[in-house]
């Protein structure tokens, strides 16, 4: 398996690739909140690779005085960073980067629970199985859902996710092979840890957010296949566009859900 080590070395070597953002005053510009401008400037300096995830950024004074903005509004910026999950505060050590790791995944993307679970446990990581890679064309629908050309080239990969032992979910993903160049069933395969965190540490593509949508439908031939369910079977379909900075589209993937024991639980929350 590939170390975290060495999916950052090779993040990193990405980031010295690209140009370097310097800090540089902002000025204040009419109708937009100059905390929000703060904020830009330091999800650029992310975006651009400067930042790669898991480092700490530099001090408060020390962005403030590149920036030539108050502390306060700083910290206003960074407060919207850490509860959109771009960056995480450690007592006494500093503000990080995120990275994508297990406890994030089943904390902000992984939304399936046994229905009797109880939640003063810690929830269970699923066991992941890849049943198969492919390099195809884009499909109408995926296309759409990436942005990209009908016909484009992308990756599939389909993944059975167990929980306790039981086959609950089936994953196809589609993600552009122009975007995840040189991606290999082996590196898919012998990752050290989620999709994401492959995504993060060897393309320098931070999934911030998803937008799920859910159906009910009657499990096709390849779900009950994979997951062992009869014909015709009620399963829950969760249609999910994963997206970067900008709202960018970086992955499709379709979630078919046995919710015979298992429910798909959404956490709504409201920032104060």
């Amino acid at each position: 398996m590939k170390s975290d080590k060495t999916g950052l070395a090779a993040n990193r070597r990405l980031a010295q690739a690209r140009p370097q953002l310097e800090l540089t005053p902002i000025a204040e510009a009419s109708g937009v909140p100059l905390y929000r401008q703060v904020k830009r400037a330091l999800i650029k300096l992310i975006e651009s690779g400067r930042y790669a995830p898991a480092d700490c950024l530099p001090s408060e004074s020390a962005i403030a005085s590149g920036l030539q903005v108050s502390i306060g509004t700083l910290r206003k910026a960074v407060d919207e960073l850490v509860l959109e999950n771009v960056l995480i505060r450690r007592q006494g050590k500093g503000t990080f980067v995120v990275m994508h790791n297990n406890s994030r995944f089943l904390f902000q993307f992984f939304h399936v629970e046994k229905r009797d679970q109880d939640l003063s446990q810690e929830h269970p990581y699923p066991a992941v199985e890849c049943v198969s890679f492919e390099r195809a064309r884009a499909t109408a629908e995926e296309a759409s859902a990436l942005g990209i050309g009908l016909g484009d080239p992308v990756f599939r990969v389909g993944n059975r996710l167990k929980l306790s032992g039981l086959p609950v979910v089936y994953d196809r993903l589609a993600i552009s092979a122009l975007t995840f160049k040189g991606l290999t069933e082996k590196q898919f395969v012998e990752r050290s840890s989620t999709v994401y965190h492959l995504y993060q540490c060897d393309y320098g593509i931070t999934v911030l957010r998803a937008h799920d949508r859910a159906r009910a439908v009657s499990a096709s031939h390849d779900v009950c296949r994979i997951l062992g369910l009869r014909p015709g079977t009620p399963v829950l379909e969760v249609h999910r566009i994963a997206m970067t900075f900008g709202d960018k589209p970086v992955e499709y993937r379709v979630s078919t859900i046995n919710t015979q024991h298992h429910d798909y639980v959404s956490l709504l929350s409201k920032r104060i």
